[in-house]
């Protein structure tokens, strides 16, 4: 089996896998649509972003695999596979081990990957290092805006003066446990309730739709109606879908979305592989440091009569 970087000449076989793809990046798939579209190869000319992919050959047909990485990001993310016909091929581990070693290259703490719980891919990413850390559902909470006003007064664009209200928040809701994998915000990109600071939605948003991640604290009072108007606020959607991905430690949301009348799409498992990385500038210390006292070691000789 080789595998390789794609290049021009396996254009042909991109345009004919493209309508069978697995996404394993949602938000990203939601907002911009197919990975192997237009607008996802446009990403390549990103100078904010690194993103890889590669073939594998062998077997009965070729497998294509992507991940992606933010500059500046503690994590890496498994972008798509394909053909989704063939992902139980024996060569899937190991174009996965192929692109989580470029996300090494690029400094990645971790690869994540979305999975829906029933797919063939779960355990290929397995016997790749991959393991489950959280789960999500993402809801299409689109028609909650539909029928009711704009509602500024309630949230408005965080600003970065408010990060430390944010991380103080994120640490009352998210376990420690996920703490280096999901890391606390070091910048705002989202909706923060002006009320109080119970309340931050982060934000992605594309050509085809809007992406909101929830960090509401439990002891928040009306909650349905604090995402509604959330929703209502959102200015120029231009007739983009809206999504709220609720992960697994703010599952207590789900009801009150269902009682909202929010459509939910399958729940997935976030998996995550852990990166090894060598550290090749070391060097040995050749002096003591400064202010550092070392006490000699006094070895006393024992005389015996023999």
């Amino acid at each position: 089996m080789n595998i390789r970087p794609l290049d021009l000449l396996d254009l042909p076989l991109i345009a004919r896998h493209r309508n069978d793809v697995l996404t394993l990046d949602s938000a990203r798939a939601l907002t911009r649509g197919h990975p192997l579209g237009a607008m996802g190869l446009l990403a390549y000319i990103n100078p904010a972003r690194h993103l890889y992919a590669a073939i594998a050959n062998g077997g009965e047909s070729a497998l294509l695999g992507g991940i992606t990485h933010t500059i500046g990001e503690p994590f890496a993310k498994l972008l798509y596979l394909a053909p989704a016909a063939r992902l139980d091929a024996p060569q899937l581990p190991s174009l996965i081990e192929h692109l989580a070693a470029q996300a090494g290259e690029w400094r990645a703490f971790h690869v994540m990957a979305e999975v829906d719980e029933t797919s063939a891919v779960f355990a290929a990413l397995r016997m790749a290092g991959f393991s489950v850390y959280a789960w999500q559902r993402v809801w299409d909470v689109t028609r909650l805006g539909e029928d009711s006003a704009p509602s500024k007064e309630l949230w408005s664009g965080a600003r970065m003066a408010e990060l430390y209200a944010l991380q103080n928040l994120y640490h009352q809701i998210v376990p420690p446990l996920l703490y280096t994998v999901e890391p606390a915000p070091r910048r705002i990109a989202g909706f923060l309730r002006v009320e109080n600071s119970r309340c931050y939605a982060s934000v992605v948003s594309g050509l085809y739709g809007i992406v909101l991640t929830p960090l509401i604290h439990p002891d928040e009072n009306r909650v349905g109606e604090r995402i509604a108007a959330l929703v209502s606020s959102l200015a120029e959607r231009g007739g983009r879908r809206v999504y709220l991905n609720v992960r697994s430690y703010q599952t207590w949301l789900e009801p009150v979305l269902e009682d909202l009348g929010a459509k939910s799409l399958p729940r997935q498992a976030v998996m995550v592989k852990h990166l090894a990385r060598f550290i090749k500038e070391g060097q040995p210390a050749r002096t003591v440091p400064v202010n550092v006292n070392v006490q000699p070691s006094h070895i006393s000789r024992m005389e015996t009569d023999e």
